[in-house]
């Protein structure tokens, strides 16, 4: 694989602004490549013969020998064709390379790309020194994290009344973590600096003694004088409040009623173990970031040649253009360019590998009891690796639903089923119940895809989602949870293809009129199973995020909260078929096919309730965004689910009630909600019909390479929404009612896979846009900033 490519393959995908533009650098010596062969064209190549070793060693040949008092060696610097220097600009430092050729004809050229060389390479250095400075900051952050932890531990093992050795029995707490909360307040700002020399010295005290984790026990030397200061005093638990970080419905109220968020301390073993694991997640995503940072800097294991060397992946990259540049103009301006790389901030520091380190030695010492092994699969989760047996799996359930699917069109057509009697009955009852299996499988099968291209075009969807890392399933997971659903609706389907009554008990058989029931218990029963199977962390998730849908507005508004709330709004018709399942076999004869369902009142008083649910979800939402982050367009947004949720209850009552009057209203509101839905979708989801945009009507950044892509997504997307037209205006098919129906709430689940597809796409556009590569983390603990800035 070319460097390039390979290049671009490690990048952090939210900070692939900030890398260095290897392609247009290269595009750069093409121009100075193509100048050189249009004055200098290549010579004839000639034949040379390696020389034997007998040649070699015989004194026939020329031998070359450096000697430094040469005149060739006192006349390198002179001949250097650059000369680096570091230049200070409004307080930071750039550096400025400044070709002493240029005069040469074609000069210009490599002038030219000496300066755009220059741009990337600050543009690196002051953006790997701003991040540094803020994960420095991190750090200090996370050791008073620590010094209070340490001080609650304390008052937790050993409460009032209970007699002991104070000073002793801090040092041995205080000994698992000095030396790492010490090292992490070495590197941060000066604050925690006195608190870091204490803890230094502790841990120094306490070396004479062997780790568990540790093979062989290294004898070490200790200081004769070490003053030993315990680390965290108690005092500091006076300055310091629990944040009331748990979001739940109960905060929000409080919260609503302005009741302050932070609690006094509680000195109980339940407070403790939050802590703990608040802290534990905390360390976990720093050091996620600590990771993200080292590999913007550093290059995993490139090629074969670079096979046992850490090299860093910028500093490769300018390594190579270099190499490029000397190859093409027959210069050797790369010493001098690399030494400067090398004397640099991003060359030189090593900051992120020892913090990285600190960090291991703190979470390792202190949240896994000492083991290594438990400690960094937390902090190191590993990669999913691709299993054969779920490919094995995903294509044979693949290929038992084409089978059942085909073997199911071949039935329908050898028995004549469309021409039976008993098609009108199975249509109205049993072909709403199988047709949810339908929505959802296809629904499914959508996110698959868009799955399969968010990691085609590396749209980070696990970390917009915010999926436990390691635990995002992938495209091949979805399909085969999809084809076995999808196969064992079409086994349920033929085992129930009954059209015509047994005519000696004048009714259809039970357990097959059953089947569809069934199916949809065991459904919820694997979507609630506690066990480790069946991919549970995602089946908690998506639990977790329908929770707090039910639930809103008392929880704030996340991405994945809103995103599968929307999703929600295009599976209206699968909550109707089931409320038609409770209807049909909690008062309705399953046994005769017959239910009184559309005919009842209470039925269609639920039919309004549930067709707005989701909508009214989601208007929910916006109206907390509106008021939470005081943003004037999710009121905008809320107003646009408003008109919507009038347009769906309009939409439902002349279904019912079929008249004239029903129909002008319902198609009035669904004409100005489908047309500022639809606006919303391509302007703010979708980020497109950009006046101003250098791509015509799209964005300025756009992941896909054809734009011929967008234009024809924006125009489906208007097509498709306006498919409830044939609804209010009665076009005549000669098709079902209820095959009408599921015909159109299919293509509403369409629409909105490819809206997923373009909406991920502009959230992760607008994440590299901010560099938001991660996500931040509450903390247990509250300082007082006053008593803070005192010290």
């Amino acid at each position: 694989m070319k460097f390039g490519k390979e290049f671009a393959s490690q990048m952090v995908p939210e900070w692939q602004e900030a890398y260095m533009d290897y392609d247009y650098l290269k595009t750069l010596l093409k121009e100075v490549q193509r100048f050189k062969h249009r004055t200098n064209p290549p010579a004839a190549p000639v034949l040379k013969r390696k020389l034997t070793l007998y040649r070699a060693f015989s004194g026939l040949t020329q031998r070359h020998h450096h000697n430094p008092t040469s005149p060739s060696s006192s006349n390198d610097i002179e001949s250097q064709p650059i000369l680096v220097n570091s230049v200070d600009r409004n307080g930071s430092r750039n550096y400025e390379t400044t070709f002493l050729m240029s005069s040469e004809e074609g000069g210009e050229y490599e002038l030219v790309y000496f300066r755009r060389l220059d741009d990337e390479f600050n543009k690196v250095d002051k953006f790997y020194k701003a991040t540094m400075h803020e994960v420095m900051n991190e750090a200090g952050v996370l050791n008073n994290q620590m010094d209070a932890l340490i001080a609650f531990r304390i008052k937790v093992e050993n409460p009032p009344g209970i007699h002991f050795d104070r000073s002793v029995e801090m040092t041995r707490l205080a000994s698992d973590i000095a030396a790492s909360a010490a090292a992490l307040s070495a590197s941060t700002p000066k604050s925690a600096t006195r608190r870091a020399a204490h803890l230094e010295a502790i841990e120094e005290s306490n070396h004479g003694q062997p780790d568990d984790e540790d093979e062989e026990a290294k004898p070490v030397k200790l200081k004769p004088k070490v003053n030993v200061i315990r680390p965290a005093p108690l005092e500091i638990l006076d300055r310091v409040k629990m944040n009331n970080t748990l979001e739940t419905p109960r905060s929000t109220i409080k919260g609503v009623l302005k009741v302050e968020k932070h609690a006094e301390l509680s000195f109980s073993r339940e407070n403790l173990r939050k802590v703990e694991e608040q802290l534990k997640r905390a360390f976990s995503e720093f050091y996620q970031k600590l990771r993200l940072l080292k590999s913007y800097r550093q290059c995993l294991l490139l090629l074969a040649f670079y096979l046992f060397h850490n090299l860093f992946l910028n500093t490769l990259a300018f390594s190579k253009i270099m190499k490029k540049y000397d190859k093409i103009t027959s210069r050797n301006a790369s010493k001098s360019y690399m030494k400067m790389v090398d004397n640099s901030y991003l060359g030189s520091s090593d900051e992120i590998t020892r913090l990285m380190e600190r960090v291991e030695t703190a979470f390792i010492k202190h949240f896994s009891n000492g083991n290594r092994a438990k400690g960094m699969n937390i902090l190191r989760p590993t990669a999913k690796r691709e299993r054969h047996r779920t490919t094995f799996s995903t294509g044979f359930f693949a290929g038992c639903a084409a089978s059942l699917l085909l073997a199911l069109i071949l039935i329908i057509r050898a028995r004549k089923i469309m021409d039976s009697e008993g098609r009108t009955k199975y249509m109205d009852t049993m072909f709403p119940l199988y047709s949810f299996f339908g929505f959802i499988v296809l629904h499914m099968l959508m996110y698959a895809i868009n799955i399969f291209y968010w990691r085609k075009y590396r749209v980070n969807y696990a970390f917009i989602f915010g999926f436990k890392p390691g635990t995002e399933l992938g495209y091949k997971q979805v399909l085969l949870l999809s084809f076995g659903l999808g196969a064992l609706a079409l086994a349920s389907v033929l085992g129930n293809l009954d059209m015509e009554m047994d005519p000696k008990t004048k009714d259809y058989e039970a357990f097959t009129e059953l089947l569809p029931l069934m199916l949809v218990v065991c459904l919820f029963i694997i979507l609630f199973l506690p066990f480790n199977i069946l991919y549970r962390s995602s089946r908690f998730f998506l639990l977790t995020c329908l929770f707090h849908c039910i639930c809103a507005p008392l929880y704030k508004v996340t991405l994945p909260d809103f995103f599968l709330a929307d999703q929600l709004t295009s599976q209206v018709q699968a909550i109707r078929s089931l409320e038609f399942y409770i209807c049909y076999y909690g008062w309705g004869d399953f046994r005769l096919r017959e239910t009184t369902c559309k005919e009842n009142s209470v039925f269609r008083t639920f039919s309004f309730i549930v067709a707005v649910l989701p909508y009214l979800v989601r208007f929910l939402q916006c109206l907390r965004r509106h008021f939470e982050e005081e943003d004037p367009l999710q009121g905008l947004n809320g107003l646009k689910y408003f008109l919507t949720i009038a347009a769906v209850c309009l939409r439902t009552a002349y279904n019912i009630n079929k008249g004239i009057g029903w129909g002008i209203i319902a198609w009035v509101f669904s004409a100005i909600a489908a047309i500022f839905c639809t606006y919303w979708d391509l302007v703010y989801d979708w980020g497109l019909l950009n006046l101003h945009s250098k791509n015509f009507l799209l964005r300025d950044k756009l992941l896909l390479p054809h734009k011929k892509v967008y234009f024809g997504a924006m125009g489906l997307n208007v097509l498709l929404r306006f498919a409830w037209l044939q609804s209010v205006l009665n076009f005549r098919f000669s098709l079902h009612e209820q095959t009408l129906l599921t015909i159109v709430a299919s293509l509403e689940i369409i629409r909105r896979g490819i809206w997923n597809f373009f909406r991920l796409e502009n959230e992760h556009l607008n994440n590299v846009g901010k560099y938001r590569a991660f996500k931040s983390v509450p903390l247990p603990f509250n300082y007082d900033e006053d008593d803070d800035k005192d010290d």
